[in-house]
């Protein structure tokens, strides 16, 4: 399969922010672009933008003025559908109305050739029923481009139910042509990446709603832990709360309300009091003035001495990266493996000199084992890590609560104390991730490599979901789910069979 040859035009139409960021790559690419807009003079305003984007370019060194200029040239605002005829492919960037799509793209199907590729950059409408108002639904496929289409290098290439494959493999190739990166998937809710990134908020409103933490505190741990580049409150606020809100809608009524993937209440509250985020000023963090000024901090212990010694029982799995940075901290580690239970019947654990012990997050609740037991939460690289949470009962005792946080100061990390939640923050939102996307494979959406470059890509993850379940063992993730859901039987944290089958599979 081959991609648009470079002497077709492209057009776009629809020049808001996505619409001119597209036309730029197409343009940057070597295409002739026609840019339309329905309202009377946009398409000029939106070339010269473009340009002026051009402009900026040759300054900062990253375009010659001789490839600006022939960019420049090729750029071509049309005012009327009609002079889109004669174009391999037109994407469309329009409001985000399945009745305003599908009128557009019945209309366009009048002006151009049957030859020409349609695509739309729906992020949350159904390909299919856009393409269901067509004559020549084969043809019709989605580019979702993410913004700013110009800096990311993703763009999810969607089959709706009667794409025709050649279509698909044209309009991937193209994609690619572009210097782009795409994902081939199926027609499903959300596509990949809005699929498979709903946890990531959701969960971290939940344990917000739950009293867990504040939201300073949670994405923190997400960042400074888990490894992520933004934390989920800061990240729909510079989304735009409304905005983001909104795809958690529409996947949610897209899988008939479907509880793993429910709106989150504080969200909703958030939108109707015009708490919107940057745009607006306020979100869930203050945006007024300098960046980051009257922004709460994340809950930090305060110092505590570290303990003399602690004792490892078993092996830590996940978190065998401790070990080492126990032994360099200068606490002396103790090992005793010899009549602790079998590989598998127990957890490997860390004792404190106070008899205290320290374990792992796997789902289960600190106050089911009494006083003297604390969690500590998944770590992408507990040696990167800045920062772990540490999970105390109403229970536990001051001196445990006390000797744990000492040791990981001794170990150079901040430490967070939040609320005794199932899971707690890094390990519930990893092992969501996780389970959406074998899911998904499961139905069809995308292959593994796809999804794994999807999240990296579109949403700056630090692992792909397969990477990650890779890395904490097959089984990891299903344990973890598997016990909150046993603590909280809504069914949003109810492990899939895709999910199961792999863990029971890994484990014959």
């Amino acid at each position: 399969m081959t991609a648009l040859d470079l002497k077709s035009p492209v057009a776009v139409v629809g020049t808001g922010t996505m619409g001119q960021g597209i036309a730029q790559v197409a343009l940057v690419a070597g295409h002739p672009v026609r840019l339309h807009d329905a309202a009377p003079g946009r398409a000029g305003e939106a070339a010269a933008a473009i340009v002026a984007r051009l402009d900026r370019l040759v300054e900062k060194g990253r375009l010659s003025p001789a490839d600006r200029d022939a960019a420049r040239d090729r750029l071509t605002p049309a005012g009327a559908l009609s002079d889109l005829a004669g174009c391999g492919l037109v994407v469309e960037a329009v409001l985000e109305r399945l009745d305003v799509k599908q009128q557009l793209f019945r209309e366009l199907e009048e002006v151009v050739g049957e030859e020409c590729l349609l695509a739309t950059n729906t992020s949350s409408l159904s390909v299919t029923a856009i393409g269901g108002a067509l004559r020549l639904p084969g043809r019709f496929v989605g580019l979702h481009f993410f913004n700013p289409a110009p800096l990311m290098p993703l763009v999810e290439v969607v089959s709706g139910f009667a794409t025709d494959p050649g279509a698909a493999g044209r309009a991937l190739e193209t994609v690619r042509a572009w210097g782009r990166t795409p994902v081939a998937c199926a027609d499903q809710p959300g596509f990949v990446v809005n699929r498979i990134a709903r946890p990531f908020y959701a969960e971290a409103f939940e344990l917000y709603e739950l009293g867990a933490a504040d939201p300073a505190t949670i994405d923190a741990v997400l960042r400074e832990s888990g490894g992520f580049r933004m934390g989920a409150f800061e990240l729909t606020d510079l989304i735009g709360q409304d905005v983001n809100e909104a795809v958690t809608r529409s996947v949610w009524e897209s899988f008939f309300q479907d509880v793993r993937f429910r709106p989150s209440l504080a969200q909703r509250r958030l939108v109707e009091s015009g708490r919107l985020g940057r745009k607006s000023g306020h979100g869930w963090f203050p945006h007024g003035g300098e960046e980051g000024a009257g922004r709460p901090e994340p809950r930090t212990a305060g110092p505590e001495q570290a303990p003399g010694h602690v004792t490892l029982l078993g092996a830590l799995g996940p978190a065998s990266g401790l070990v080492e940075l126990i032994r360099e901290s200068g606490v002396d580690l103790r090992v005793e493996d010899e009549g602790f239970a079998e590989e598998g019947e127990e957890k490997g654990r860390l004792v404190l000199p106070g008899g205290g012990t320290l374990v792992l997050a796997d789902g289960e609740t600190v106050g089911e084992y009494g006083p003297d037991l604390i969690s500590f939460d998944l770590a992408l690289d507990y040696r990167a890590a800045t920062r772990i949470a540490l999970a105390a009962s109403p229970v536990t005792s001051p001196e445990t609560l006390a000797e744990a946080v000492g040791l990981f100061q001794a170990l150079g990390k901040k430490v967070s104390v939040v609320g005794d939640v199932p899971g707690m923050i890094v390990a519930r939102t990893v092992a969501r991730i996780i389970d959406l996307a074998f899911d998904a494979v499961a139905r069809g959406v995308a292959g593994e490599e796809d999804v794994d470059t999807a999240m990296r890509l579109g949403v700056n993850y630090p692992l792909g979901p397969f990477e990650w379940s890779r890395r904490l063992g097959d089984d990891w993730a299903y344990g973890v789910l598997d016990a909150v859901h046993e603590r909280e039987p809504s069914g949003r944290c109810a492990p899939s069979l895709a999910l199961l089958r792999h863990a029971f599979a890994a484990a014959k």
